[in-house]
């Protein structure tokens, strides 16, 4: 495929109203000068990070050899050291995207950082560190990540009442939404009655898609009828939008003066399954107001395929749910597959930062 096609599809994407961001950030990434390769040549308008994109980034390579040795001589703490590597990429990932930033009015430019997954359960400790990554960062465009947790949604409206930009990280189902979209809302009058610009308050929600499709088509083969195995990797999409029609729903007369809506962001979009299209979560989920963050496979992915469907989510929640109808009817409890993908999230990001914690311990010794 010639560049000319790759740019249509990417324009297609944006036209409809998908942003597309990146699922991934590393020093060499930033130094090499990728990252600013990405946002000229592919469309980039952003940058997701989370425990496993900076534990693969500092466990690999040199990139970082020079810092970790100068903090070496300080003794710090491994997440001590950690942050502080972190923040630093974050920071200069901020300043390479800051042009987009002002070109779109704050709505993209971004770069989330998230904080310590061990204290997800904790409401006053997932506040106190997201208000000092936001400092500690001090870039307009970051944003902090905080995981949907029932003890970090009371965070969540906290830190957006300061004046902090939200990425509210690991949604699995459509009624943890709705707790989160009031929460945003909590936070944006707590906000306003604390005399913030609301116009410099973004958030994002992300909701997770293939990680669904992974458990629930597990569950449909274990099942093992014709009709259980019919309905293999329809659940991602059908629940993702489900979570749009709700977006529709909710933000359709919210009208705060000055305040932005909390857009919807398609996470885990890179397919679990070879046998599915390696762009389906992209171009099945293209529409107004929503961003889309991809490990670079799937960017790439969309990119050799150069289709996009239009937009595929607006008024697509009926047949979603009438595809939740036969999930159901087969034997698929999803109040079951949500709680177990969120003990999962959690675990899974704990897991990946004890491992980076445990590697730069012995780099700083």
């Amino acid at each position: 495929m010639d560049s000319a096609d790759a740019d249509s599809a990417l324009a297609e994407l944006a036209a409809v109203g998908t942003a597309t961001w990146l699922d991934d950030l590393s020093r060499e990434r930033i130094t090499s000068g990728n990252l600013k390769e990405l946002i000229e040549t592919k469309s980039v308008l952003g940058v997701t990070t989370n425990p496993s994109i900076f534990s693969a980034a500092m466990s690999k390579g040199d990139s970082y050899d020079a810092d970790i040795a100068e903090l070496a001589q300080k003794n710090p703490a491994a997440d001590e050291a950690v942050y502080e590597l972190a923040i630093a990429d974050v920071q200069d990932a901020c300043d390479v995207l800051s042009s987009v930033y002002e070109r779109t009015g704050g709505a993209d430019g971004r770069v989330s950082i998230e904080v310590d997954p061990r204290i997800s359960a904790d409401t006053d400790k997932t506040l106190e560190q997201a208000r000092s990554l936001w400092q500690k960062v001090g870039r307009e465009n970051a944003m902090i990540k905080i995981p949907a947790t029932p003890e970090g949604l009371s965070a969540i409206t906290a830190a957006l009442a300061e004046g902090i930009s939200v990425n509210v990280t690991l949604i699995f189902s459509v009624e943890r939404y709705r707790e989160v979209i009031q929460a945003y809302k909590e936070g944006i009058k707590q906000a306003r009655d604390n005399g913030h610009d609301l116009s410099k308050i973004h958030s994002v929600a992300s909701f997770f898609v293939s990680r669904i499709d992974t458990e629930v088509d597990n569950r449909l083969d274990e099942i093992g009828t014709d009709e259980a195995r019919s309905l293999r990797g329809q659940a991602g999409i059908a629940n993702a939008r489900r979570a749009y029609a709700l977006f529709i729903d909710e933000f359709q007369d919210f009208d705060i003066p000055g305040a932005n809506k909390q857009r919807p962001l398609w996470a885990s979009t890179g397919v679990k399954n070879p046998h599915y299209p390696a762009d389906m979560y992209v171009t099945e989920l293209a529409g107004p107001d929503t961003v889309n963050t991809m490990p670079e496979a799937t960017l790439e992915a969309v990119l050799e395929s150069g289709t996009i469907k239009g937009d595929t989510l607006t008024g697509a929640g009926d047949k979603a749910g009438a595809i939740f109808s036969q999930l159901e009817s087969v034997g698929i409890d999803f109040a079951e597959v949500y709680a177990k993908l969120e003990l999962e999230g959690i675990d899974k990001f704990v897991k990946a930062w004890e491992e980076l914690l445990e590697s730069m311990s012995q780099r700083l010794r």
